[in-house]
């Protein structure tokens, strides 16, 4: 029967979370964890490798061969910072790379809550169009020279855009680049979906784009789509100039890495192959009901991007309103996507999905 569905919540189902093979392998690699590492694990470091400002080693290595694997290119553990999800990277970076009265200038629209890190970090927010193949670099380009020099952030979500579903092209992550040089900006690229895929893909962090000369990019990931948002873990990929000055704020200067042991109990996890068999399941349960929510978008006769990874997908009402109203995902006018709808297709049942869906087909 149709009727309203919460898909407003870019939560992933519980019943990702209860799944016996994930329990059991998560209960296995915190035990040995605890078992094998608890000297370290629950302190701030040892005297051999001194203090973990930027996480600890066994899961720095296990998180950079894994990523490897992935990228299908090695991944130096000194270019990974670990943070308490990927909230606090974005945060951190913000803090560290700009200061209060600076431009953050993010995509039309954006992940809205990154507004108010900005916000809080005194920086003044301004933004540019997102296109069919990412960030509008043209216009990028020409608010950074009319601003002479005050940008100092670029927030984007290179990959599964939310809202969209956008994925940037190369040319455009080269371009970006080229402008982070020029007008000497820091990019904050989100990528909490960069390994949320439902097909193949040749989509590298944008980190890959950087110049290790020159670098501006920082590049945001977290486990909070693959394994669980409450095991909050994410990290930061960079060149070590921009990585450091971020270990050696005053919260982990005094009190260390926040998610030592955290991280260090999903070691074994990451390294042995459990997190990889993960993915895959998560990656094609969540894959298929992306298509049945596809099918029955089309169905009521509403058009759309066919989402290629991620949460979510971005679709312009045609009167009936469901899910999250893109009001407020963008500055000037707030109200600029207010009829468009951002529905998550993670949280919800494929029989959920299919009622809320019909539900915009009801007079």
């Amino acid at each position: 029967m149709a009727g309203q569905q919460d898909f407003i919540k870019g939560w992933p189902s519980r019943e990702y979370l209860e799944y016996p093979e994930l329990k059991d392998a998560l209960k296995e690699s915190y035990m040995s964890a605890i078992d094998e590492l608890a000297g370290s694990a629950l302190n701030y470091g040892t005297t051999e490798e001194g203090a973990f400002m930027m996480g600890h080693p066994t899961f720095l290595n296990a998180l950079a061969a894994v990523l490897g694997r992935y990228y299908k290119r090695e991944v130096d553990p000194a270019t990974l910072f670990t943070t308490s999800g990927g909230s606090m990277g974005t945060d951190i970076a913000c803090r560290v790379h700009a200061n209060a009265g600076d431009v953050a200038v993010s995509e039309a629209p954006t992940y809205y809550l990154a507004h108010q890190m900005f916000r809080e970090r005194g920086l003044e927010l301004r933004e540019v169009p997102i296109e069919e193949d990412g960030m509008d670099v043209d216009a990028l380009e020409k608010l950074c020279i009319e601003l002479k020099g005050a940008v100092k952030i670029v927030y984007t979500v290179p990959v599964h855009h939310n809202p969209t579903g956008v994925t940037m092209s190369d040319a455009k992550r080269a371009q970006l680049c080229h402008l982070a040089k020029v007008h000497n900006f820091v990019v904050i690229a989100d990528e909490a979906y960069g390994l949320l895929n439902f097909g193949a893909t040749e989509v590298l962090p944008l980190h890959y784009h950087d110049d290790p000369q020159d670098p501006h990019v920082i590049s945001v990931g977290t486990f909070s789509k693959l394994i669980g948002p409450g095991v909050k873990v994410g990290w930061c990929q960079a060149h070590t100039v921009l990585l450091t000055p971020m270990s050696g704020i005053g919260f982990i200067n005094s009190g260390n890495n926040p998610v030592i042991f955290s991280s260090v109990g999903l070691a074994k996890f990451v390294g042995d192959g459990g997190l990889e068999a993960h993915i895959d399941f998560i990656s094609k349960q969540i894959g298929n009901k992306a298509r049945v929510m596809a099918d029955e978008l089309r169905a009521v006769g509403l058009e759309f991007m066919q989402p290629e990874g991620g949460y979510f997908i971005w679709v312009k009402s045609k009167g009936k309103m469901t899910g999250r109203s893109g009001k407020g995902m963008t500055l000037d006018p707030p109200d600029q996507f207010e009829n468009y709808m951002r529905l998550c297709f993670a949280w919800l049942s494929e029989d959920q999905i299919k009622q809320g869906i019909q539900f915009l087909a009801q007079e």
